[in-house]
């Protein structure tokens, strides 16, 4: 009797990766291949966080990022782009900080429940179970976000002093991130 689960597991691993970025974010590596090398679960996609300058819309589409980094930023570096990307568009741009996020498939309910478990464990405060007739989805988001219009009509619309609080901000909320993934990279090391 074939293995659905390890089939789609198998289909899942050999598709190339459809993210923006096109490959794994290094801060999330680790704990995904811990988690696919597991014989009851796989992940579905992820990302350890992100500092986004984008195009409001309502679409999510790729030419949408004027700005995008899955590290921590300077203040110099993040005011450099906002002067070069500022007359891109006289339509409202924003920043943002996404936190990371994680999914896993699970070969059942007993499963899921577990690696739902040992993430709120870690520290995960958003986390559920998605479950349809072919698979058990646990879905990981961590809490750290921010989202602000910073230019409109090509104009800066914040000053130097608030900016540099954005930075620290994001940069602490990503951090934060990180540690959330190696807690549960540490916690997963035995599924």
């Amino acid at each position: 009797m074939r293995d659905h689960f390890l089939f789609r597991k198998e289909n899942q691993l050999k598709k190339g990766d459809k993210s923006i970025k096109k490959s794994w974010d290094k801060k999330i590596s680790n704990l995904c291949s811990f988690i696919n090398r597991s014989a009851d679960y796989y992940t579905t996609s992820s990302c350890s966080g992100r500092v986004l300058i984008l195009i409001d819309d309502e679409i999510k589409k790729d030419d949408l990022f004027l700005f995008c980094s899955h590290d921590t930023v300077s203040f110099e570096y993040l005011k450099s782009e906002m002067e070069r990307i500022k007359s891109k568009t006289n339509r409202m741009i924003y920043f943002r900080l996404d936190p990371c996020i994680l999914h896993i498939a699970c070969r059942n309910l007993e499963k899921a429940q577990k690696i739902h478990d040992l993430a709120k464990d870690a520290g995960w405060k958003r986390c559920g179970i998605i479950g349809t007739k072919k698979r058990f989805v646990v879905e990981l988001n961590a809490t750290q976000k921010l989202e602000m219009p910073i230019i409109n009509k090509s104009k800066i619309l914040i000053n130097d002093s608030f900016l540099e609080i954005l930075v620290e901000e994001s940069n602490k909320k990503l951090n934060d991130s990180w540690e959330l993934i190696k807690r549960l990279e540490k916690a997963v090391t035995n599924i």
